[in-house]
């Protein structure tokens, strides 16, 4: 009986879970089996876990399109585990991570925990550059398992675990935007602990164009807005940061056509740090100009959407509609 069960939801993803696999074949501790839920794929990768049978204790399914959190939960309900893992298909594993893992728990147990996520030397320099923006505490405060964090560590679906008895007194994921920090919130409101095991790393290759980042992070601002509905005390100052750069750089584009040339020169400062910075952590002329143009699409879009949802559902009031769909997923 295996310790871990990893729990990977899959949609059209045959290549990503390919390199999946083959990762997690070359774990240097087998104390886990896979389950790959196959999401209604119209695409499936059967095939790509045929090629692994024998090399991991894997278990592949196929179910009806529903959505990533309900395959979770299906995944979940068939697991043999005593702790469960779930990683995201486009994740690449070290070799190294469930000896690391196991060490740490046994270390220091804790119920639930969520490790950091990073760029492998093969990622794409658009990759790369999506790593740094979607990392970096210029661009996220540090949220995302940084060294230094402006609010309490959230563990995120791409690497997160936690155990069988979380699961049987809190439940499994709802299906909605950003429902790992929701799965979260209600693990510590149930009294358990949760913390960052920053050894525990993954490779995450995220999304492979800006068009894609820009669509995901204005979901990620759109879906605060439904998490603050849900959980008054959950949005943070950290949170409203992206709107207020919208609105910032705004003002100081009107400023700086209307009034005086010079109003641009904060703008003009923070992209010269964000280049810095990403050029001191990637060493690449090339992907830190690229991470200046990432960290620009991820705060305009998150911040866009994180407006536009705050006057649609708050200020305009049709944020009941969101707090009533919810409740209805509930126990899903």
């Amino acid at each position: 009986m295996p310790y871990f069960s990893v729990i990977v939801p899959v949609y059209n993803r045959t290549d990503e879970v390919r390199d999946l696999l083959r990762s997690l074949s070359r774990q240097t501790s087998k104390d886990f089996e896979v389950l790959l839920v196959e999401d209604g794929s119209t695409v499936p990768c059967e095939a790509e876990a045929k090629a692994f049978e024998g090399k991991l204790d894997l278990h592949y399914y196929y179910k009806e399109n529903e959505g990533r959190s309900i395959a979770r939960n299906y995944g979940i309900e068939r697991a043999r585990g005593q702790y469960f893992i779930f990683f995201d298909s486009d994740c690449v594993i070290p070799d190294q991570y469930f000896a690391t893992l196991a060490r740490a728990l046994k270390r220091h147990y804790v119920p639930c925990f969520g490790g950091p996520d990073g760029a492998s030397d093969d990622f794409t320099d658009v990759q790369k550059a999506i790593n740094f923006s979607m990392t970096s505490f210029l661009t996220t405060g540090g949220i995302r398992g940084g060294k230094v964090q402006l609010e309490k560590f959230v563990p995120r679906s791409f690497n997160m675990g936690y155990s069988r008895e979380v699961w049987e007194r809190v439940g499994g994921f709802r299906e909605m935007f950003s429902e790992d920090i929701d799965m979260s919130t209600r693990i510590r409101q149930a009294g358990f602990d949760i913390r960052l095991i920053r050894e525990a790393y993954v490779y995450h290759k995220r999304r492979t164009s800006l068009a894609k980042f820009a669509r995901q992070t204005y979901v990620f601002g759109m879906s605060r807005i439904s998490l603050k509905l849900l959980y008054p005390d959950s949005l943070k100052l950290v949170h409203t940061l992206p709107a207020v750069f919208v609105l910032g750089c705004l003002a100081l584009i009107l400023l700086a056509i209307f009034w005086r040339w010079w109003c641009i020169l904060p703008l003009a400062l923070y992209v010269v740090l964000l280049w810095v910075s990403a050029l001191f952590k990637t060493r690449s002329l090339k992907i830190a100009s690229m991470a200046v143009v990432t960290s620009f699409v991820q705060l305009g879009c998150y911040g866009y959407g994180f407006l536009k949802a705050f006057v649609w559902k708050i200020v305009l009031g049709h944020g009941r509609d969101v707090q009533q769909e919810i409740a209805m997923r509930k126990g899903k």
